[in-house]
Order: structure tokens, then sequence, then C-alpha cells
């Protein structure tokens, strides 16, 4: 782990429940700053109120930066007593609002392809110094065994799905869209995308990743494969996303639904609010350009974040 100074690094867990009535995700990391170093663990709850209606909860735990372990091989973040590997998690928290204990166990993970020229899900951007942040995908879609303990009441997530996502550098975009799902009717199907400002140089430019993975068949739209996109607002909760490359053709309808605040790094401080919501919708809709192959698939318990 890089140590330099101003230095954020976080990795994104999300898991939802087989029965799509309940999501959590965990967010463990560092912010490393000359004023106020320290390591953290964030979380964004979905569950049903007495109404049967979705409600999101969030929170914010800081821990001594002594108290944070990392391993690459094998992979671990340790945080207090809270630790988190390639096959299972155990988790323990408590605030004001929420009485939390998780203890997940994981199918192997569905990485993203890989090459030379894409080592990460950044591609060739990867390789150049200085970015604002690096962003990969660890697992596009698992597996998950285990249960969610909230202030006394067990909820059951065996079967249900898992995502999991790595941020370091030492802030997050100004302007930028996350929308992310593996809850589709398709159950081996899985889609990523983020479309951001990226800062270079003393300038910018509008930078964007997006992965779709159908029964193994990944399509990859990227600003480094020459793929082109365009975004369009047609209420103040529902986007359509359009990417398109030499290979194929992808248009994403989301709708943001409930969100909740978390908290995301700014000059490595954790400091900048952004809203971020675990029970969207989205639509989606492919065309390959090579063989005429088309797909539609509606997916549910999406992952949306929005900063403008």
């Amino acid at each position: 782990m890089n140590r330099s100074k101003e230095y954020f690094e976080g990795w994104y867990f999300k898991h939802v429940s087989k029965d799509e009535k309940s999501a959590i995700s965990f967010i463990p990391g560092v912010s490393l700053t000359k004023k106020e170093p320290h390591c953290f663990i964030q979380y964004i709850y979905v569950s049903l109120d007495e109404n049967n209606k979705k409600i999101i909860q969030t929170g914010y735990h800081k821990f001594p930066l002594d108290d944070f372990a990392y391993s690459d091989d094998p992979f671990l973040i340790q945080i207090e007593n809270n630790r988190f590997t390639e096959s299972a998690l155990s988790v323990t928290l408590k605030d004001q609002n929420n009485d939390i204990h998780a203890v997940f166990r994981f199918d192997p993970f569905h990485s993203i392809k890989k090459s030379i020229l894409m080592p990460n899900m950044m591609g060739i951007f990867s390789y150049f110094p200085k970015m604002e942040c690096y962003h990969d995908v660890i697992s596009m879609n698992h597996l998950l065994y285990g249960a969610l303990c909230v202030n006394g009441v067990k909820i059951d997530f065996n079967r249900g799905k898992g995502y999991i996502e790595t941020d370091r550098g030492t802030s997050f975009p100004k302007k930028y869209i996350w929308i992310q799902c593996n809850n589709f009717k398709n159950k081996n199907c899985s889609f990523f995308c983020s479309v951001a400002e990226i800062p270079f140089m003393k300038k910018s430019f509008p930078g964007f990743i997006c992965n779709l993975v159908i029964d193994n068949e990944e399509y990859r739209f990227a600003t480094y494969n020459c793929s082109k996109y365009k975004i369009e607002w047609t209420t103040e909760e529902t986007m359509t996303v359009s990417f398109e490359s030499s290979k194929a053709r992808l248009n994403i309808e989301a709708n943001l639904a409930n969100t909740g605040e978390l908290i995301a790094p700014q000059q490595g401080r954790m400091e900048k609010v952004i809203k971020e919501g675990l029970s969207g919708h989205v639509n989606i809709q492919l065309y390959n350009k090579q063989n005429g192959f088309t797909y539609e698939d509606t997916g549910n318990m999406a992952g949306i974040e929005v900063l403008s």
C-alpha cells in the first residue's frame, strides 16, 4: 500500500440478499494526512420498514491508524477485530443507530479480463503516474453465504450476491456517475460503469469505463479502447447512458431510488459528502455488431452514485 502524504485507499464490498430485500456495503480504508491520519469502515445498509418500503442508513466508523493491517498475498484487510479476505469477512460495528454483526463467506470471485495493456479496469491509464484516482474491480459477481445481524434481527444472506472494487489516490473526481448491478434475471449477468471528469496535466478530460459480463462473455467500453458514450437525464432520478465501441452498442436506463450519505476523499481527507443508493433499478439493451446478438435484461438492487 502506498504511504505517501495526502493519500487514501479504500475497498468496496457490496452484498445483496437472495430475496433482494436487504443489502449492505462495507467500505474499509485508510486516510493518510498530516492532520488526522486514520483508518475507517463505512457502511450503507438497505432494509424494509413496517410498510415494506426500502429505507437506507449509513455510518462512518473511525479507528486509529495503528489498528490497520494489510496483506497483498494472501489478501487481508484488518481494522481492529474486523477482517476482510478473498474468502470471507467478519464485521462488528456499533453506533447510535445500529448494532451490526456480519459474517459472510464468498464463492470464488469473477474477475475482469486482463492483459499487458489492460492490467486492471483502468487499462493503459493505470500506468500513468500521478492520476488523481486509480480504480479497479476485484470481483464482478460472486455468490456469498452467511448472515447479517442488525439490532438483534438476523437476516439470511445465503446464496446472495457479492461485488468488490477498490480505489486509491488523493481524491474522487469532482463530477462522476457510477452504476453497478449484478442482480439481473440472468444470474450470470453483471454490470459496472463509471463516467467522470478526469484531471490530468493541469487540464481535464471526460473518462469512462464500462464492463458488462453475460454468461462469461465480456463487453468492455472505455476511453482507452476508443469507445464513445452519451448521458441523458429523463427525470431528476432517471438517466439513460449509452456506450458504443466498434464491436457493440449498449444502452442503460438507471433509476436512483433512495440514497444515503457516504464520505469520500478530498486530497486524502475523508470529508466530501456523496450520495449513494443500493436499491436502484437498471434496464440494459446490448447489440453485438459482429454477430447480430441482442440481449435485454432488468436488474434490481443497483448501486448508483451521482456527483455533479
